[in-house]
């Protein structure tokens, strides 16, 4: 579909988009090429989060009806995030077999099956490549040891730092292993961990990005420098005031718009900085390539290969009045992030029972396993902020 008949189609089929576009004082006759997109605003997560809010529950972007989906998924905000009955609709086959990944390979997704779209948009992905999947999530370190070794899996895909909790696991049993190619996203993968993981048998370690609303924006080839976009999407680097497209080289926000006749996510701002590579690549794919993750806008933070938005903490916290102040640390140590959750207690404050009860509810509500650690006044200004990142990527 070309992108103004897409454009055409979705006007008719979404009531949202068709207000942004009037919003923005466009018609669907005056988009034609992709350049014309550039006089649609930026619309990002926080956005998005507030015209579901209004609009249940797709903000008036879904253009096709609800029984035409095969899954509805729901992303910490809460987004939630639509995926029509398309074999690999998130689009990660040409990241997996730029990885290495072919058919008959066994393959662990430690990515979480659970509410959120991950698992399964990379089972989706191994399925069209002809890979069996074994669902394993996150959890049961031991079990999943051993099955590594039964089902002489092949391949793994999740976050890096769980693979090499797997190895040493396995190792710590006697658990001969066979993983020979990985694919990571959702986590940074450091020079040092990819060369521990290829010292202990995983000869392809590569890294893809991508987004939960988006599925892949860009894959790792045999170079591993940078991330080769897909051809799929329209994919820019923006100036995160202007909304407008960068020169190569400069860094900006990451701006998707989805060649998708089913959900209307145009201008789709991720949040994510990076910049553009548009040389050539000795690996001889002609695609521009992402030059890897490098901060984001805004206050949301990925821990463990989740978002962390300050707003979610925030409502937590608004359940224990007996907390006067708080702020929520991330740690890194041996490839492993630490969440804690530093509160001031009232003077009154039971402090056992709070430390107790505060855990158990970021469990429940934000899905966060987090350490509590009452803190002065002195040691937690009023003016700290609200998340503070500790972490190093040597």
């Amino acid at each position: 579909m070309e992108l103004s008949e897409l454009i055409q189609h979705l006007v008719s089929r979404a009531p949202g988009f068709a207000r942004r576009l009037k919003e923005a004082s466009l018609t669907p006759d005056s988009i034609h090429a992709p350049q014309d997109l550039n006089a649609l605003p930026v619309i990002r997560k926080d956005h998005l989060i507030e015209l579901q809010a209004a609009v249940p529950p797709f903000g008036g972007f879904l253009a096709c009806a609800p029984g035409e989906l095969k899954r509805i998924f729901q992303s910490p905000g809460p987004i939630y995030d639509p995926e029509p009955g398309i074999p690999d609709y998130w689009r990660w086959k040409p990241a997996l077999q730029a990885a290495g990944f072919k058919a008959n390979d066994v393959v662990l997704n430690c990515f979480g099956y659970h509410l959120t779209p991950a698992g399964a948009m990379f089972e989706e992905g191994l399925w069209s490549i002809g890979c069996a999947v074994v669902p394993g999530g996150i959890g049961n370190q031991e079990q999943q040891a051993r099955l590594l070794h039964d089902l002489r899996v092949t391949g793994y895909v999740g976050l890096p730092s769980y693979l090499k909790s797997l190895i040493e696991k396995a190792a710590e049993h006697g658990f001969e292993l066979f993983v020979q190619k990985a694919f990571f996203t959702a986590e940074p993968l450091p020079p040092s961990l990819r060369a521990w993981l290829n010292d202990h048998g995983v000869t392809i370690a590569r890294q893809g990005y991508g987004t939960a609303e988006c599925g892949n924006l860009g894959y790792e080839c045999s170079e591993e420098n940078g991330w080769h976009l897909p051809g799929d999407a329209i994919i820019d680097v923006c100036d995160i005031n202007s909304g407008q497209p960068l020169p190569p080289g400069e860094t900006g926000e990451i701006v998707v718009t989805l060649l998708n006749k089913d959900y209307a996510l145009i201008r789709f701002g991720t949040g994510d900085l990076s910049s553009l590579n548009t040389g050539p690549c000795p690996c001889g794919l002609a695609s521009a390539r992402l030059m890897g993750w490098q901060g984001r806008i805004g206050d949301a933070v990925k821990v463990r290969g989740m978002f962390l938005h300050p707003r979610q903490v925030t409502d937590l916290l608004a359940r224990f009045p007996e907390v006067i102040r708080w702020q929520a640390v991330i740690t890194r140590e041996e490839h492993k992030d630490y969440l804690a959750l530093h509160v001031v207690p009232s003077p009154d404050a039971d402090l056992a029972s709070l430390t107790k009860r505060l855990a158990q509810a970021a469990r429940e509500t934000i899905k966060f396993h987090l350490e509590v650690k009452a803190v002065s006044e002195e040691s937690l200004p009023p003016a700290s902020p609200p998340i503070r990142d500790e972490r190093t990527w040597e």
